[in-house]
């Protein structure tokens, strides 16, 4: 049992998922049935903001620099990602979760950005939880593209240069309508943003696990948040303002997490 204080939760939860090969590989499995069990984590994932009410969720399902792994492997990868998403949008639909594209679209095979397009218009009138897909996805490209996007405004005088602020650069990145990222977990033992939401990551809180992906699941995902809510988030200031701004003490009702109802996301 965990107990979470519901005034503590990130609104924004971003997961690198990493570790779907080594899984598979562990198990003497083709590298391709990793990242199908990996799928499993996401739809807990998913239910479990769903049950906490954490309103956005990023996941990096397919970076820029993910071209450079085996053809095979690549077109495993996009035929993944085309069933799944078309899979669950009667799920996605019915629990009134918004699907965002996160990413160029230059690129993505034609029968996989259909089925992409398809989910992110039929959900877009729902705002219950938001989830960002970042695909053919990289921070440092976003960041180069929302550049040019302001340039360009400029350029049509829509805007001067000397409007620029990190405020108004950040309205013109894929996440321009998502709240600041307040938690990152990254799976795999690795200890890297590998070119994720870069520009988003400047005063988020950082967690690392040695789980692989498809082993993580709803009590690693709490744990995640535990974590997270044990830390002082000071933006710049010191601990003593932090403490001398926070409320005298008082009672704080705290949610008990019980193992959630089997309820999500199916094949």
């Amino acid at each position: 049992m965990v107990r979470l204080d519901p005034d503590k939760l990130p609104r924004h939860v971003a997961i690198i998922m990493d570790g779907n090969g080594r899984w598979a590989k562990a198990r003497l499995l083709n590298r391709v049935l990793g990242h199908e069990e990996g799928a499993n984590s996401v739809r807990e994932v998913v239910r479990c903001c769903m049950e906490l009410a954490i309103p956005f969720l990023t996941l990096y399902a397919f970076s820029k620099e993910n071209w450079k792994r085996p053809a095979g492997e690549i077109r495993a990868l996009w035929e993944l990602l085309r069933r799944f998403i078309q899979s669950e949008l009667p799920e996605l639909v019915a629990r009134e979760i918004r699907v965002i594209h996160l990413g160029d679209t230059e690129g993505i095979p034609h029968e996989v950005l259909q089925e992409l397009q398809t989910a992110v218009d039929a959900t877009a009138a729902f705002d219950r939880l938001t989830v960002g897909l970042a695909i053919n996805y990289g921070g440092r490209q976003e960041i180069a593209r929302a550049a040019r996007l302001f340039a360009m405004d400029v350029l049509n005088g829509k805007r001067q240069s000397a409007d620029l602020t990190p405020q108004l650069l950040s309205r013109y990145l894929f996440t321009g309508e998502f709240p600041e990222v307040d938690l990152l977990i990254r799976t795999g033992g690795e200890r890297r943003v590998s070119n994720f939401l870069l520009w988003q990551l400047a005063y988020t809180e950082l967690y690392f696990t040695n789980v692989l992906w498809p082993d993580f699941r709803e009590p690693q995902f709490l744990e995640a948040l535990t974590d997270y809510q044990q830390r002082e988030r000071r933006f710049g200031r010191t601990g003593e303002q932090v403490r001398a701004e926070t409320q005298p003490a008082k009672l704080v009702d705290e949610r008990t997490v019980e193992p959630l109802e089997n309820t999500g996301f199916t094949h």
